[in-house]
């Protein structure tokens, strides 16, 4: 898999190669051109696809010999909408994980307190959560980092491993941050677009048509469209013969830091 040291050693090579080129001979202007639209798309596709871990480690799958799956929830705690959640979860027996933004957890400290009371995984997903997160320098991420981190242990007493970039979006500054604070990038295998998709059975197909052993889901706590399937989800998923687990447990990874 190319990761983004990889391509730039090897543009500035082709680079260098025709700027050489370009001192014995003549080298069209549009191999230029052509040179840098591939280079801008492959660093855009890594930029966007988190999977593909260009800039950073990416956990977003477990083994499927786990005969498990993984519920992750984002953007949350949000009153009235992560209760209806959590009361689902419940009523399966369903453990899940909540990547939490900062502002959120310290405007609603009970409701974080009781998804991290009921066994559920908490995680870092930013502090703000803005469209220009991933326009930040490395140290403007790296405080949206401490600061939900620390907005998470002072309620709940324990400190996040986990990092979700909001969007899924990553680039050397993201990267530089996450390894600095000592965070494990937590992506997904299924990405079901519960914040586009309103139709519930469209979501619910989108997810399932090819849900196995391995995959971590995600979701979003606040979208009525998830609300309405997720019955439906559980019990696709337990007919599978498949279990419900935290993403931690399916990774094999610590979720919290210990001290």
């Amino acid at each position: 898999m190319l990761k983004f040291k990889t391509i730039n050693y090897i543009f500035a090579l082709l680079m260098l190669g025709c700027l050489l080129w370009d001192i014995t001979g003549s080298v069209p202007g549009w191999l230029y051109l052509i040179l840098v639209i591939v280079y801008c798309g492959i660093v855009a596709y890594g930029c966007s696809v988190l999977s593909a871990q260009f800039f950073l480690p990416v956990r977003f799958k477990g083994k499927e010999s786990s005969n498990s799956v993984a519920l992750t929830f984002d953007d949350g705690p949000i009153a009235g909408k992560t209760e209806e959640i959590l009361k689902i979860l419940e009523s399966y027996g369903v453990k899940a994980s909540f990547f939490c933004i900062g502002n959120r957890v310290a405007g609603n400290p009970e409701l974080t307190k009781q998804i991290h009371n009921a066994g559920h995984l908490i995680g870092n997903h930013s502090y703000w959560h803005k469209n220009t997160f991933d326009f930040q320098s490395a140290t403007s991420v790296g405080k949206e980092l401490f600061d939900t981190n620390r907005a998470i242990e002072e309620t709940i007493g324990v400190k996040p491993a986990f990092f979700r970039p909001p969007y899924g979006v990553t680039n050397p500054m993201i990267a530089q941050a996450v390894k600095k604070g000592g965070f494990k990038a937590i992506g997904w295998s299924i990405r079901s677009f519960d914040t586009m998709i309103k139709d519930g059975s469209v979501l619910l197909n989108r997810i399932t048509k090819s849900l196995k052993a391995g995959d971590v889901i995600l979701l979003h706590d606040y979208c009525d469209s998830t609300m309405e399937i997720l019955p439906a989800l559980l019990d696709h998923i337990k007919n599978l013969g498949l279990k419900i687990v935290r993403v931690d447990q399916l990774l094999d990874e610590n979720g919290y830091v210990h001290k």
